[in-house]
């Protein structure tokens, strides 16, 4: 059996319930439902930040971002760090067997070295080197070391049709050998543009005509691979980078994107389809992350863990498979480089949130929601279940004095360039 192809699509802040197979209410997503449909759904699947930046270090590392220093806020146009280089990516563990690729959004540093990502064991790129909101802004391509600025405005309504149609020509140019592709969508992030040739008059606005569009080129790309016969070698995956922002669905579940440690802002879709490998209708309801996407694409690739590296992330390939297996025990939910919450199986400790400009400790109060009876995290029951309360508090402590102290390790952002900028 030869080594499956990955296409990872990341969308970027697409809340949970913005997908149909996580009950839409006003967007259709007919292919991305197929993927669920015809493999497997993830309940309680989380991104490892509540914004851009961090999300995006742990899935490709596989580590939490504060330990590559990347967990404080998102990256701004003045700023001058990045991922490291030293840290094992996707790309890189699954060299030398697979060619890889990404498309879209890096936005993990835009100055040398964190620039272009073919720094990082990619061998294409071919995108922005981060949201499509901050400027200057210019599409780059870039293979090895060879970089190419496309000059000119950046057509903003055609960005998805271009990365979905420089996916479908990695795949079809290495059709014979396996791929990886990381396809970061720059939508529905703000700004909305919709593109005038696949408008679907979708009851979600601006914002459900591009989740739409996203849907209608993921139906592209799954005829693209019938054609090329390589379909039934191809695992493709959806996901999201945190929860939604100004506009979108969180589902029945609390906060938007940012905030603190809510599950509106962290909770997140994950389906993925290959055919063969991932029986169709399998649902997984254990704690699973997109920490876990590096360990579990190398599993799936028969490949081993990365050496002498200590990974956040778990393999869920046994709950892709088959709905059971080893699942995390508990996920950390960090805001900036404090460990702002934490969600086991049935409970979840919220210790830190937002009011307007207070960012607010509330480890006083305490917050403890049984996440089985009230998903939306709307009453503690603290006083209900001392137990339960010293416990996660007691874990709570100690991921606060394991992870905490790494942010020391590493120099501050760059202060934004001004009041304009925000978090991505």
């Amino acid at each position: 059996m030869r080594q499956p192809n990955f296409i990872v699509i990341l969308a970027d802040d697409l809340g949970y319930g913005d997908v149909g197979c996580n009950d839409s209410t006003h967007i259709r997503t007919p292919n991305i439902d197929r993927l669920a449909a015809e493999g497997a759904r993830f309940t309680d699947f989380y991104a490892s930040a509540n914004v851009c930046t961090p999300s995006r270090a742990g899935l490709l590392t596989g580590r939490y971002a504060i330990r590559s220093g990347l967990a404080h806020e998102v990256l701004q146009p003045a700023d001058t760090k990045g991922l490291p280089l030293s840290e094992v990516t996707i790309p890189k563990a699954l060299k030398p067997d697979y060619a890889t690729a990404l498309f879209g959004k890096w936005h993990l540093g835009h100055v040398a070295p964190h620039f272009p990502p073919t720094s990082y064991g990619f061998d294409r790129f071919y995108g922005v080197p981060y949201s499509h909101d901050m400027r200057p802004l210019q599409v780059y391509e870039a293979e090895g070391e060879s970089v190419t600025a496309h000059d000119g405005r950046v057509d903003m309504a055609k960005l998805t049709q271009r990365f979905f149609e420089q996916a479908m020509a990695f795949a079809e140019a290495n059709r014979d050998r396996p791929f990886f592709i990381l396809l970061a969508l720059t939508a529905p992030h703000i700004p909305l543009v919709p593109n005038p040739d696949d408008l679907t008059g979708s009851a979600g606005g601006a914002y459900g005509e591009v989740v739409e569009e996203i849907d209608v080129n993921v139906g592209r790309l799954l005829e693209k691979l019938e054609a090329l016969g390589i379909d039934g070698d191809t695992m493709v995956a959806f996901t999201s980078d945190n929860g939604p922002w100004f506009e979108g669905s969180s589902g029945p579940f609390r906060d938007r994107k940012g905030g603190g440690a809510w599950d509106g802002a962290f909770r997140v879709p994950f389906v993925a389809r290959l055919p063969g490998r991932i029986p169709a209708g399998t649902v997984a309801g254990g704690l699973a992350s997109n920490l876990d996407i590096l360990p579990t694409l190398l599993s799936l690739a028969g490949l081993p863990a990365p050496a002498g590296v200590e990974l956040d992330g778990l393999d869920v390939s046994a709950q892709l498979t088959t709905g059971q297996g080893p699942a995390h025990e508990e996920i950390l939910l960090f805001n900036n480089n404090h460990v702002a919450g934490l969600r086991t199986d049935r409970w979840k400790l919220v210790a830190r949130s937002y009011y307007r400009t207070y960012d607010a400790p509330l480890d006083a109060l305490p917050l403890l929601f049984d996440m089985q009876a009230d998903p939306g995290e709307n009453y503690s029951v603290a006083r209900l279940h001392p137990e339960a309360l010293a416990d996660m508090r007691e874990r709570l402590a100690a991921a606060r004095a394991r992870y905490e102290p790494m942010a020391d390790a590493f120099p501050p952002h760059v202060a934004p360039a001004s009041a304009a900028d925000h978090p991505d």
